[in-house]
């Protein structure tokens, strides 16, 4: 298993998690506060500075209205590779 960060996936789930924002019609800190975090949390997850785990992908599903799976299933399909 190879570094994550920088990676086509983690910029695809990246790319997908702003995507799902922006269609939810919310800006940084309204999601932020959605989760019960600071602006400054989403900014990092959105700039690639952090890792997003399985339950926080869940917790912005739920807030951001997507379905996690396909969004799992639609970063599977990124290759990495050349």
């Amino acid at each position: 298993m190879g570094k994550t960060f920088g990676s086509a996936r983690h910029k695809a789930l990246i790319a997908k998690l702003i995507e799902a924002r922006e269609q939810a019609g919310m800006t940084q800190t309204e999601l932020a506060t959605r989760l019960g975090e600071y602006q400054s949390f989403v900014a990092r997850l959105e700039s690639g500075q952090r890792r997003i785990d399985v339950v926080e992908l869940i917790e912005l599903a739920e807030v951001l209205g997507f379905d996690p799976k396909a969004m799992v299933g639609a970063i599977q399909a990124t290759s990495d590779n050349p």
